[in-house]
């Protein structure tokens, strides 16, 4: 890159979000800091003690906006952007009044999952977000779409010039392309009290990641593999409990797990199962590929993006559609071998270098 950008990066979910939007913008920040280190990086927002970012300077709101940060996040930080070259919304926001700042924009959109399933958001959070996104898609410079479907998805309910929207797929920690070796997973697995065989799924314990229609397979299956789910704590998780008693399904929750315990538990499972109703990207797919595990999805939305060839896919709508693929796939040991190697080639196609290219042209692209 010729000469050096000021680059300030939304970073309240970097620091705040422990889910997929703040993993996003921690690899964002993480990728750009090493690959592209002659940048100056400003994270706004409101620093916690649990992450700490090297090689940055953080710009948290002062005096009366210290009292209500999201408003600062929103509106009143437009006044310290002026510091930077570029300001990049890394979760679908921009603030508002930035179009009229002569300061360069990039807006991330991860899914539009809101609009696509309403009854899944409440109305007001409904209007107040695709507010907050109609505003930035209009004014950024550059939109970035973690993946094909995203992009889609703009296009369809914003509107959006389609040459506009870059496509940039995401990665995830590198954590996860770490060698996981066999004593590491005994000892994650005695510390749990884990099976010596199970079945896994990660993520928010929730309606749309679709438990419920897992459970229902291994039902219908009639698969005596115990399911563990890794995911907060939720009224659903306990409702999937009830119900996962009443189809004699052996379901066991890991509600608190540390994040560096979780490469082991995905080591160790047999099959990471994953059928969620729709996605922006799918992270713990790429996940259980670069630990070495065998994964199972959903047709349709981004999966097959994701996942590629290395997966088995299955509607998930339909639990015996589910129900067949567990069995394939637990009936056959070659077979998840062979998924397994496929997955370590289809995660190459998201390796930090391939990433970080990316995000610099973007930062290129617009900065210039």
């Amino acid at each position: 890159m010729a000469g050096s950008l000021r680059i300030a990066l939304d970073a309240k979910r970097a620091y705040h979000n422990h889910r997929g939007l703040g993993n996003y913008s921690r690899d964002v920040i993480r990728l750009l800091t090493q690959y592209a280190p002659e940048n100056e990086y400003l994270l706004f927002a409101q620093p916690s003690e649990r992450y700490s970012f090297a090689h940055t300077r953080t710009i948290a709101p002062k005096g009366l906006w210290s009292c209500v940060p999201s408003l600062w996040r929103t509106w009143g930080c437009v006044g310290d952007l002026k510091q930077a070259d570029v300001y990049w919304g890394l979760s679908g926001e921009l603030p508002i009044g930035i179009h009229k700042s002569g300061m360069k924009s990039i807006v991330t959109v991860h899914d539009a999952i809101f609009l696509r399933y309403p009854q899944l958001y409440s109305p007001t959070y409904r209007r107040l977000f695709a507010r907050k996104m109609r505003y930035a898609l209009q004014v950024a410079d550059c939109i970035v779409a973690i993946s094909e479907q995203t992009k889609r998805d703009i296009i369809h309910y914003f509107g959006t010039d389609a040459e506009r929207i870059q496509v940039v797929y995401q990665g995830c920690n590198n954590r996860f392309r770490e060698p996981v070796d066999a004593s590491r997973v005994a000892a994650v697995r005695q510390q749990y009290a884990l099976p010596d065989k199970y079945l896994l799924t990660v993520g928010a314990i929730e309606p749309r990641k679709n438990i419920r229609n897992l459970i229902e397979a291994m039902s219908l299956a009639r698969i005596d593999v115990p399911l563990v789910a890794v995911g907060a704590y939720s009224k659903y998780a306990q409702q999937m409990a009830e119900l996962a008693k009443e189809r004699k399904v052996d379901l066991r929750f890991l509600h608190s797990l540390p994040f560096a315990d979780l490469p082991a538990v995905y080591k160790g499972a047999e099959v990471f199962c994953y059928p969620s109703i729709f996605e922006g990207f799918g992270i713990p797919i790429l996940e259980a590929m670069c630990v070495g595990t065998s994964v199972l999805t959903s047709t349709g939305s981004c999966f097959a993006e994701t996942g590629g060839r290395a997966a088995r896919y299955a509607n998930p709508h339909e639990p015996a559609e589910i129900a067949e693929e567990l069995r394939t796939v637990l009936g056959d040991w070659a077979l998840r071998e062979q998924m397994i190697a496929e997955g370590y080639k289809q995660a190459k196609m998201f390796a930090d270098d391939k990433v970080a290219a990316n995000l610099i042209k973007i930062i290129e692209g617009v900065g210039k």
